[in-house]
Protein backbone atom coordinates (compact mmCIF):
# COMPACT_ATOMS: atom_id res chain seq x y z
CA UNK A 1 0.00 0.00 0.00
CA UNK A 2 1.81 3.41 -1.05
CA UNK A 3 0.98 6.65 0.27
CA UNK A 4 -1.02 8.72 -2.03
CA UNK A 5 -1.68 12.71 -2.04
CA UNK A 6 -5.26 12.60 -2.15
CA UNK A 7 -7.97 11.44 0.49
CA UNK A 8 -10.51 8.54 -0.08
CA UNK A 9 -13.12 7.44 1.77
CA UNK A 10 -13.95 3.70 1.56
CA UNK A 11 -17.85 2.59 2.53
CA UNK A 12 -18.21 -1.10 2.56
CA UNK A 13 -22.31 -1.69 1.47
CA UNK A 14 -24.62 -4.35 2.89
CA UNK A 15 -28.38 -4.67 2.93
CA UNK A 16 -29.02 -2.01 5.87
CA UNK A 17 -27.28 0.79 3.39
CA UNK A 18 -29.25 0.26 0.65
CA UNK A 19 -32.23 0.69 2.49
CA UNK A 20 -30.64 3.61 3.86
CA UNK A 21 -29.87 4.97 0.55
CA UNK A 22 -32.66 4.70 -0.88
CA UNK A 23 -34.75 6.52 1.94
CA UNK A 24 -32.05 9.21 2.65
CA UNK A 25 -30.60 11.51 -0.35
CA UNK A 26 -27.24 12.74 1.82
CA UNK A 27 -26.45 8.80 2.17
CA UNK A 28 -26.92 7.85 -1.45
CA UNK A 29 -24.84 10.58 -2.58
CA UNK A 30 -22.30 9.67 0.23
CA UNK A 31 -22.25 6.08 -1.42
CA UNK A 32 -21.97 7.22 -4.95
CA UNK A 33 -19.38 10.08 -4.51
CA UNK A 34 -16.86 7.35 -2.69
CA UNK A 35 -15.25 3.73 -3.22
CA UNK A 36 -17.78 1.04 -1.93
CA UNK A 37 -17.12 -2.42 -2.04
CA UNK A 38 -20.09 -5.21 -1.14
CA UNK A 39 -20.61 -6.60 2.22
CA UNK A 40 -22.76 -9.47 1.95
CA UNK A 41 -23.55 -12.43 -0.17
CA UNK A 42 -27.10 -11.57 -0.57
CA UNK A 43 -26.67 -7.73 -1.89
CA UNK A 44 -23.62 -9.28 -3.80
CA UNK A 45 -25.68 -12.08 -5.72
CA UNK A 46 -28.62 -9.35 -6.67
CA UNK A 47 -26.11 -6.67 -7.41
CA UNK A 48 -24.77 -9.11 -10.09
CA UNK A 49 -27.89 -10.11 -11.19
CA UNK A 50 -29.56 -6.74 -11.80
CA UNK A 51 -26.59 -5.37 -13.14
CA UNK A 52 -24.81 -7.77 -15.27
CA UNK A 53 -22.38 -5.54 -17.39
CA UNK A 54 -20.84 -3.97 -13.81
CA UNK A 55 -17.64 -4.96 -11.48
CA UNK A 56 -18.68 -5.70 -8.29
CA UNK A 57 -15.97 -6.68 -5.52
CA UNK A 58 -16.87 -8.30 -2.14
CA UNK A 59 -15.11 -7.44 0.72
CA UNK A 60 -16.48 -6.90 4.09
CA UNK A 61 -15.23 -4.63 6.52
CA UNK A 62 -13.87 -7.34 8.83
CA UNK A 63 -12.12 -8.61 6.01
CA UNK A 64 -10.24 -5.29 5.00
CA UNK A 65 -8.74 -4.28 8.20
CA UNK A 66 -6.94 -7.41 8.89
CA UNK A 67 -5.80 -7.09 4.92
CA UNK A 68 -4.91 -2.93 5.57
CA UNK A 69 -3.30 -3.00 8.77
CA UNK A 70 -1.42 -5.86 7.22
CA UNK A 71 -0.09 -3.49 4.51
CA UNK A 72 0.64 -0.98 6.74
CA UNK A 73 2.63 -3.06 9.25
CA UNK A 74 5.46 -3.63 6.29
CA UNK A 75 4.86 -0.37 4.78
CA UNK A 76 5.33 2.12 8.36
CA UNK A 77 1.59 3.56 8.01
CA UNK A 78 -0.31 4.37 11.00
CA UNK A 79 -3.57 3.36 11.59
CA UNK A 80 -5.99 4.80 14.35
CA UNK A 81 -9.34 2.54 15.47
CA UNK A 82 -12.36 5.01 16.05
CA UNK A 83 -15.67 4.25 17.70
CA UNK A 84 -16.85 0.59 18.89
CA UNK A 85 -16.78 -0.26 22.18
CA UNK A 86 -14.28 0.74 24.70
CA UNK A 87 -13.39 -3.27 25.19
CA UNK A 88 -13.76 -4.04 21.59
CA UNK A 89 -11.74 -0.79 20.26
CA UNK A 90 -8.91 -1.70 23.52
CA UNK A 91 -9.20 -5.73 22.59
CA UNK A 92 -9.25 -5.12 18.50
CA UNK A 93 -5.99 -3.22 18.74
CA UNK A 94 -3.96 -6.09 20.50
CA UNK A 95 -4.54 -8.71 18.60
CA UNK A 96 -4.10 -6.70 15.52
CA UNK A 97 -0.86 -5.70 17.13
CA UNK A 98 -0.14 -9.73 17.70
CA UNK A 99 -0.85 -10.43 14.68
CA UNK A 100 1.23 -7.73 12.80
CA UNK A 101 4.07 -7.12 14.40
CA UNK A 102 5.46 -3.36 14.24
CA UNK A 103 2.34 -1.76 13.46
CA UNK A 104 1.42 1.63 14.32
CA UNK A 105 -1.75 1.74 15.69
CA UNK A 106 -4.18 3.52 18.48
CA UNK A 107 -7.56 4.19 19.04
CA UNK A 108 -10.24 6.06 20.89
CA UNK A 109 -13.94 4.78 21.70
CA UNK A 110 -15.95 8.20 22.60
CA UNK A 111 -19.00 7.87 24.89
CA UNK A 112 -21.97 7.24 22.44
CA UNK A 113 -23.35 10.39 21.60
CA UNK A 114 -26.26 11.35 18.69
CA UNK A 115 -24.54 12.90 15.65
CA UNK A 116 -23.83 15.47 15.83
CA UNK A 117 -21.79 15.53 18.76
CA UNK A 118 -21.29 17.85 20.98
CA UNK A 119 -18.87 20.43 20.10
CA UNK A 120 -16.84 19.49 23.01
CA UNK A 121 -16.96 15.66 22.35
CA UNK A 122 -15.78 16.40 18.96
CA UNK A 123 -13.09 18.64 19.37
CA UNK A 124 -11.87 15.88 21.25
CA UNK A 125 -11.90 13.41 18.59
CA UNK A 126 -10.04 16.01 16.36
CA UNK A 127 -7.63 16.89 18.89
CA UNK A 128 -6.87 12.89 19.62
CA UNK A 129 -6.74 12.27 15.79
CA UNK A 130 -4.24 15.36 15.03
CA UNK A 131 -1.53 14.35 18.04
CA UNK A 132 -1.44 10.60 16.16
CA UNK A 133 -2.01 12.01 12.70
CA UNK A 134 -2.76 8.35 11.27
CA UNK A 135 -2.92 7.21 7.62
CA UNK A 136 -5.50 5.00 7.84
CA UNK A 137 -8.89 5.61 9.91
CA UNK A 138 -11.10 2.53 10.91
CA UNK A 139 -14.76 4.59 11.50
CA UNK A 140 -17.04 2.35 13.94
CA UNK A 141 -19.92 4.90 14.85
CA UNK A 142 -22.39 2.43 12.79
CA UNK A 143 -24.66 3.63 9.33
CA UNK A 144 -24.96 6.12 8.67
CA UNK A 145 -23.34 7.72 11.35
CA UNK A 146 -20.26 7.33 10.59
CA UNK A 147 -20.21 8.12 6.90
CA UNK A 148 -21.69 11.43 8.05
CA UNK A 149 -19.13 11.89 10.47
CA UNK A 150 -16.28 10.92 7.99
CA UNK A 151 -17.54 13.38 5.30
CA UNK A 152 -18.21 16.41 7.30
CA UNK A 153 -14.38 15.91 8.28
CA UNK A 154 -12.18 15.34 5.24
CA UNK A 155 -10.93 18.40 5.09
CA UNK A 156 -9.85 17.90 8.37
CA UNK A 157 -8.92 14.54 7.76
CA UNK A 158 -6.69 15.13 4.95
CA UNK A 159 -4.57 18.22 6.66
CA UNK A 160 -3.55 16.04 9.16
CA UNK A 161 -2.35 13.35 6.72
CA UNK A 162 -5.17 10.82 6.76
CA UNK A 163 -5.46 9.12 3.36
CA UNK A 164 -7.99 6.45 3.90
CA UNK A 165 -10.92 6.69 5.90
CA UNK A 166 -13.59 3.95 6.09
CA UNK A 167 -16.60 3.41 8.11
CA UNK A 168 -16.47 -0.20 9.39
CA UNK A 169 -19.81 -0.48 11.63
CA UNK A 170 -19.35 -3.26 14.30
CA UNK A 171 -16.12 -4.47 12.69
CA UNK A 172 -13.81 -4.03 15.61
CA UNK A 173 -16.51 -5.92 18.00
CA UNK A 174 -15.68 -9.18 15.23
CA UNK A 175 -12.23 -8.65 15.22
CA UNK A 176 -12.17 -8.04 19.34
CA UNK A 177 -14.00 -11.75 19.10
CA UNK A 178 -16.57 -10.19 21.39
CA UNK A 179 -19.18 -11.49 18.63
CA UNK A 180 -18.11 -14.00 16.51
CA UNK A 181 -17.91 -14.16 12.71
CA UNK A 182 -20.11 -16.33 11.00
CA UNK A 183 -18.75 -20.02 9.97
CA UNK A 184 -18.07 -19.79 5.69
CA UNK A 185 -20.63 -21.58 4.52
CA UNK A 186 -23.02 -19.87 6.85
CA UNK A 187 -21.54 -16.57 4.90
CA UNK A 188 -21.68 -18.19 1.52
CA UNK A 189 -25.33 -19.23 1.70
CA UNK A 190 -25.98 -15.60 2.65
CA UNK A 191 -27.42 -15.82 6.41
CA UNK A 192 -24.76 -14.17 8.25
CA UNK A 193 -27.21 -11.13 9.30
CA UNK A 194 -29.21 -14.27 10.98
CA UNK A 195 -25.89 -15.27 12.81
CA UNK A 196 -25.15 -11.86 14.58
CA UNK A 197 -29.20 -11.62 15.15
CA UNK A 198 -28.91 -14.86 17.29
CA UNK A 199 -25.65 -13.72 19.08
CA UNK A 200 -27.56 -10.02 19.67
CA UNK A 201 -31.47 -10.43 19.86
CA UNK A 202 -31.49 -6.13 19.86
CA UNK A 203 -30.38 -6.25 16.34
CA UNK A 204 -34.34 -7.74 15.43
CA UNK A 205 -35.44 -4.40 14.50
CA UNK A 206 -32.51 -3.33 11.93
CA UNK A 207 -32.53 -7.52 10.71
CA UNK A 208 -36.75 -6.90 9.62
CA UNK A 209 -35.70 -3.56 8.10
CA UNK A 210 -32.76 -5.08 6.11
CA UNK A 211 -36.13 -6.91 4.09
CA UNK A 212 -36.79 -3.75 2.52
CA UNK A 213 -33.81 -4.01 0.59
CA UNK A 214 -35.62 -6.78 -1.83
CA UNK A 215 -38.32 -3.35 -2.36
CA UNK A 216 -35.34 -1.29 -3.81
CA UNK A 217 -33.16 -3.91 -5.69
CA UNK A 218 -35.84 -4.37 -7.98
CA UNK A 219 -37.72 -1.25 -8.27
Amino acid sequence: METEEEFNIVTTVNAEFIVLANENVRFQKILNDNISTIDGQIPFFFLKLKYPNKKFEKLSGSDLIFYICEKASKSGQKVFLLGGLEISNETARQKLKKLYPGLLIEGYSPPFSPYPFSKELNEKILDILKRFSPDILFVAFGAPKQEYWIEDHKLFLKKIGVRLAIGVGGTFELVAGIEKRAPKFIQTLGLESLWRLYQNPKRFKRFVRNFKFFKYIFS
